[in-house]
């Protein structure tokens, strides 16, 4: 008999898991999103309900034949079972929902991954909490003291796990606030902090660094510095001073004309937005413009491609007047009379009177020279004789 129970349990799973599996293809066809969720999250629970319903009357015809104490908690784990089932079920529903609220696929406007993220955690978090209570009913414990128990205990863990706390309160405040989401590149001008969101959660929240390093940071630090959110930037800015030598100050009024024109007519500045150009000092070694616009585009990349087209454009223009792009000189003035010295001329009396050293020297030495030997021979002859 037993073994029928347990032969019948395996052809009705298999029977339900085929017709769920029948109901999941055809409605897959519709445009009724959250059937196909349904469906594909009651799928293996309602199989795991089957065998759990099966094995129970199996134990309960065995319990008839054998007195083993075993088989006494026949009640407790049916219902045990049919609460974890049950929450299951809830886990992938929550999931499915999920992945359908964010998908661009499967919704024309998605939902921001963040705020579903935050939803579906603590969806989670309320399910769970609310089946160990119900778990604990059920196995005859009072809730009323457990939660009381909980109370006095909180105290305690509270003291003990306040940075954890920190941490979890952190991670909640960034959900509701929403100061970045996922994929947004943020910094800190207080820590040093910078790089891509990759992920949130409730204790830690990590980033990838531009040098492609994991960043893991605590969220209740979140809560205690300044965080800048560049992906949410509209523009990108162009902030340059242009130098051009004191000699091109005539064509200064249409060299500063002709870049605001320029930055005016080009098709990736944002002229709705600040643009200056003006000749603003009297430098050290140039006259100095100031450029200062905005792009269009907030993409790194195509930000360099536009400032280079403008600073070459500029410097076309510069050009075009005559000018030249200043770069650091320096002028000396000397007073009316003076006057310098061929410093090639001198070398060459210097040298002429070294020469002329030179050769008397060696005049005088070939002579004396002479005479010594003349000497040595003589005194030599002399000894000769």
């Amino acid at each position: 008999m037993v073994f029928a129970l347990v032969f019948g349990t395996a052809t009705v799973a298999y029977l339900a898991s085929y017709i769920i599996g029948a109901l999941e293809r055809k409605f897959s066809k519709t445009r009724n999103l959250w059937d196909d969720a349904l469906l594909h999250a009651a799928r293996k629970p309602l199989v795991g309900f089957v065998w759990l319903q099966g094995v129970y009357w199996a134990a309960e015809v065995a319990h008839k034949y054998s007195d083993a104490t075993i088989f006494e908690a026949n009640e407790t784990v049916l219902k045990m079972g049919f609460i974890w089932i049950l929450v299951w079920s809830l886990l992938r529903l929550i999931k499915q929902s999920e992945k359908i609220l964010v998908s661009p696929m499967k919704m024309k406007t998605p939902m921001d991954y963040t705020t579903v993220n935050a939803v579906s955690k603590l969806s989670r978090a309320v399910v769970i909490i609310t089946a160990v209570l119900i778990a604990m009913q059920s196995l005859g414990y009072s809730i009323s003291g457990v939660l009381a128990f909980g109370g006095v205990g909180g105290i305690a863990v509270g003291f003990a796990a306040k940075d954890l706390l920190a941490n979890f309160f952190g991670g909640f405040i960034i959900h509701l606030d929403r100061p970045f989401k996922v994929g947004d590149w943020v910094r800190s001008p207080d820590r040093n902090i910078e790089g891509v969101v990759e992920h949130i959660g409730w204790r830690l929240t990590t980033l990838r660094t531009f040098d492609l390093r994991p960043l893991y940071v605590p969220n209740a630090a979140f809560t205690t510095i300044a965080v800048e959110n560049p992906s949410r930037m509209r523009n990108r800015r162009i902030s340059e001073t242009i130098g051009i030598r004191y000699a091109d100050v005539s064509q200064m009024g249409d060299i500063v004309g002709d870049i605001r024109s320029m930055l005016e007519n080009h098709e990736d500045i944002d002229t709705d937005q600040t643009l200056i150009v003006n000749f603003v000092a009297f430098n050290a070694s140039s006259l100095d413009i100031m450029v200062y616009t905005f792009t269009k585009t907030t993409k790194w990349v195509e930000f360099h491609e536009v400032k280079q087209d403008v600073l070459l454009q500029i410097s076309n223009i510069i050009e075009g007047y005559g000018a030249e792009v200043a770069f650091p000189t320096r002028t000396l003035h000397l007073p009316e009379g003076v006057r310098l010295a061929n410093g090639k001329g001198d070398k060459s009396d210097d040298a002429d009177e070294s020469e002329s050293e030179e050769a008397g020297n060696r005049k005088s030495k070939t002579a004396s020279n002479q005479s010594g030997q003349s000497t040595r021979y003589g005194d030599a002859e002399g000894e000769g004789e």
